[in-house]
């Protein structure tokens, strides 16, 4: 079923589905593709546009899951919003275009072409290429056909979603965008009354269908065609049309009293405004109309119907345009009419569809299918194109794209001599001599033309730098990847990140950044041989493509890369250095697809800031393992955190009171997890220090600290008492300015006392006993929240830095722990803290216990807690609650 409307992420844009389903029946007409529309959740919005039969047979080459599997690659993919596959058809291909703004789905589009010019090897396949289907395009023009749709789906995004900011030139835009659309609109609707010539259908059949496709168009609830008496002031209801949900104006169809406004040789529009007496507006009060237009329709010179339009859900004010599209469409219905009653006289039908053609707004000429013999060209055509109909080389210039087995269509074509666009709508009908024409009406759109670049160029550029941005990117690299394989060439893709370019940005302002960022842009762009293939790919991130006809002057590039980065640049009344690291890879030796060579350049880009950064890498197969591993991971990492934390899993381990005969559950460590969906289970001791490094502790911590002090609460309800909380806590979390409220926070919405959370601190800590630090921990500790010293006998000072807070408990580390029984030392340590931690009003607890012999040592040492796989190992939450019950 199809939806109501399509609403994308983003509240200001919204699409109903009767002008979605008329803009793909175009869009595939006009491209000669199999077009069919899906939201972000991958639920059909419009189902295929084309041929039943044809379509049935395109699924066939589609499965769902293979359906499903493209829609996924490109709405998943950071670096790819379309791509295209192979199906179980050699001649049938697949794409999916995701247009995406700011990272979310709005559509999701599914294309599928039937290529003429299919290259394959037969033994790949087990089914035989399809013939006879009435779309088919080249390769060349299917990859044009997805970058059009690509680019018209995102800018209409981004163009309801800018109108906020730019209401005045949007509202010319949509004017215009909205006036091509009607005219448009109108043409096809004028071309398919003008094929219903040739029908065979009962009178009062095509009669009503074009009532409907004239009211549907107009916005008119009533239409009606009513046939006149010639002996009394009666009238009979031939046909009548309403709109949906819109009541008849007449339920008796025979000897109707005539309406005053009928009876008139001329077109007569009614509307509020209008002035009437009072009987003609208590007529129309009965009748329930609102505004109406009557046209008399003209047969042999007499009025014997006449055509009226009516509004009855509200007032409505009549405009030129369209009570000249009404006038136009009936003079067309007068003339099928004319054709019906006198189908032997060919001379009368062919003077009045002259007379009514020469009237459309349009060029239009008539050609004959069998002999190629123009038949007829309408005074526009004649006006426009003369040249072209006197030399007979309008079918060459016009009809030359149209595919072989199409009827009926449009297509736009460019003529190069008069440097102007035109749409051409194209039907075959019979003429009124009865040969078989093809009927061609051409309207010129070079402004949509213009326009349509306006917006293409605004699709392709950065904003703040003025260079091609990602998309273009993506782009312009199949094509010069593609360009290289067919001249057995190579290009080079380079990826450029500055360094320390966060220090200028926060140091000088980010207006100074961002004049730094237009500068570099300049400068790159300026160097011969890439003027045109330099692309910002967001935040400090650029790429620059050698073309494949530049390689050769490679060395010259890179110098000049160089040279721009040795040069101080100029801000804030003073000079600065910004270097950059940039990883480069060739292609198509190196790989030949966007994530592919994207991918690769990033790995070298990260060789070169490990390497001390200011350098130039080149990707090769003998990067280090781990130089891509980190990579790996510093993606998936800043994915996860922008997606919530939700991959980061908060486990727990529990601490138990010793100091009975039977082991106590009187606290929990929560310990976290990284179950990455791209790169599996990852080690904490692998992404700890990455997330440090990164600046990503703070979220993931914040995520770990929230989701424990709601875990907590839920024990201290289930088991009736209170159970401490033990969370690992970084120096880099602790110097966050807000910690302190988001601690608050987390203690108040779970429901447990300040005294219960337990901060995990190293001896780093106490190392690093500075005024922020301090006064981090003078906050945490009015609020009641405790610290631990963890890991203790780690560390060079261990004894000093209990002085250094005051801590409520000292952790063990568990190499202390294995220790016991074995070496003296580590039971005497342990005696030492025992007896310091009475003086400081700390307890002790011992991490690490693995056997019951260290279990009983550590009894003797009167220890009161202890943690380990004796106990249990840490476990996920649900595993938890399961397993202790009291």
């Amino acid at each position: 079923m199809e939806s109501e409307g399509v609403r994308g992420p983003l509240n200001s844009i919204k699409i109903r589905d009767k002008e979605l389903r008329k803009w793909q029946d175009s869009y595939c007409a006009m491209a000669g593709v199999y077009l069919c529309c899906f939201d972000a959740s991958f639920e059909k919005v419009l189902d295929f546009s084309g041929n039943p039969l044809e379509i049935a047979t395109i699924k066939k080459a589609v499965p769902d899951v293979h359906i499903r599997n493209i829609l996924q690659r490109v709405t998943e993919s950071d670096l790819e919003d379309q791509a295209v596959e192979r199906t179980l058809v050699p001649n049938i291909k697949v794409a999916a275009v995701a247009p995406k703004v700011d990272g979310q789905v709005t559509l999701v589009w599914l294309i599928c072409a039937v290529l003429k010019d299919a290259e394959y090897e037969p033994e790949l396949y087990d089914e035989a290429p399809v013939e006879g289907f009435s779309l088919q395009t080249t390769e060349k023009k299917f990859y044009h056909s997805l970058d059009f749709l690509s680019m018209t789906s995102l800018a209409l995004a981004k163009a309801y979603r800018s109108q906020n900011e730019a209401a005045a030139s949007t509202a010319e835009n949509f004017k215009r965008s909205e006036d091509f659309r009607l005219s448009f609109r109108r043409a096809e609707i004028m071309t398919e009354i003008v094929s219903m010539l040739d029908s065979d259908d009962e009178i009062e059949a095509v009669m009503e269908q074009i009532l409907r496709k004239i009211c549907e168009y107009v916005d008119i609830s009533n239409a009606f065609i009513c046939r006149m008496h010639t002996e009394d002031d009666l009238m009979d209801i031939v046909v009548e049309w309403t709109a949906n949900g819109i009541y008849k104006i007449y339920e008796d169809t025979k000897d109707v009293d005539k309406c005053w406004f009928l009876g008139r040789t001329q077109l007569t529009a009614v509307s509020g405004s209008t002035t009437m007496n009072a009987g003609e507006k208590e007529e129309l009060e009965d009748l329930g109309i609102y505004a109406v237009v009557s046209i008399p329709i003209v047969i042999a010179e007499q009025i014997p119907f006449y055509a009226c339009f009516a509004e009855t859900r509200e007032n409505k004010e009549w405009v030129v345009n369209d009570i000249k599209f009404i006038n136009d469409s009936i003079k067309i219905l007068q003339n099928i009419i004319t054709k019906r009653i006198q189908r032997n006289s060919i001379a009368s039908s062919f003077n009045s569809l002259e007379a009514v053609l020469d009237n459309v707004g349009s060029s239009i000429y008539v050609r004959c299918m069998k002999t190629d013999e123009m038949l007829f060209a309408n005074r526009s055509l004649r006006k426009h194109f003369a040249k072209e109909l006197q030399k007979n080389v309008l079918k060459e210039l016009f009809e030359a794209n149209i595919p072989p087995r199409s009827h009926s269509g449009n297509c736009e074509i460019y003529y190069e001599a008069k440097d102007r666009w035109y749409e051409l709508y194209y039907t075959r009908i019979k003429w009124v001599d009865g040969r078989l024409v093809s009927l061609c009406a051409l309207y010129e759109i070079t402004e949509k033309k213009i326009y349509q670049k306006r917006i293409e160029q605004q699709a392709y550029t950065d904003f703040l730098t003025g260079l091609y941005n990602r998309l273009c990117c993506e782009r312009d690299l199949v094509a010069y990847v593609e360009k290289a394989k067919n001249t057995n060439s190579k290009g080079m893709l380079m990826y450029l990140d500055l360094d320390d370019f966060k220090k200028i940005n926060d140091g000088l302002g980010h207006q100074y950044g961002d004049v730094l960022l237009q500068d570099i842009s300049t400068a790159i762009k300026s160097i011969d041989g890439v003027q045109d293939s330099c692309y910002r790919m967001g935040g400090d991130e650029f790429v620059i493509i050698v073309p494949p006809e530049n390689y050769h002057k490679l060395d010259s590039i890179l110098e000049g890369i160089k040279r721009a980065f040795a040069t101080p640049w100029y801000l804030k009344d003073g000079e600065y250095y910004c270097t950059m690291s940039m990883g480069t890879v060739e292609f198509p030796t190196a790989g030949d697809t966007v994530e592919e060579l994207i991918r690769k350049s990033d790995i070298a880009m990260y060789e070169a800031k490990k390497s001390g950064k200011n350098r130039i890498s080149q990707y090769s197969e003998s990067i280090d393992a781990s130089t891509i591993r980190r990579l790996d991971m510093e993606k998936a990492m800043y994915k996860s955190v922008e997606e919530g934390c939700k991959e980061f899993v908060v486990y727990y381990q529990p601490i138990m009171d010793i100091s009975g005969k039977t082991p106590k559950l009187v606290a929990v460590e929560a310990l976290v997890r990284w179950k990455s969906r791209i790169l599996g289970n990852v080690s904490p001791s692998e992404f700890i220090s990455l997330a440090e490094y990164l600046g990503l502790i703070n979220p993931i911590g914040e995520h770990v600290f929230k989701e424990a002090a709601i875990f907590c609460g839920k024990l201290c309800k289930k088991f009736g008492r209170d159970i401490n909380l033990h969370v690992n806590m970084s120096v880099v979390q602790l110097m966050e300015p807000n910690v302190s409220d988001k601690l608050k926070e987390a203690i108040e919405t779970a429901g447990i006392k300040p005294v219960q959370m337990i901060l995990d601190v190293r001896e780093a800590l106490t190392m690093n006993n500075t005024e922020r630090t301090s006064g981090a921990m003078k906050k945490i500790s009015e609020m009641g929240v405790r610290l631990s010293l963890d890991d203790f006998g780690t560390g060079y000072s261990s004894i000093s830095g209990l002085r250094a807070y005051k801590f409520a408990a000292v952790k063990v580390h568990e190499s202390i722990t294995h220790a016991l029984g074995k070496e003296t030392y580590a039971s005497s340590l342990i005696t030492s803290l025992i007896d310091l931690s009475g003086a400081l009003s700390s307890y002790v607890c011992a991490e690490g216990v693995e056997t019951k012999k260290q279990l009983e040592i550590l009894k003797k040492l009167s220890v009161p807690l202890a943690q380990g796989i004796l106990f249990d190992e840490a476990i996920p939450a649900e595993e938890f609650e399961k397993k202790y019950k009291t």
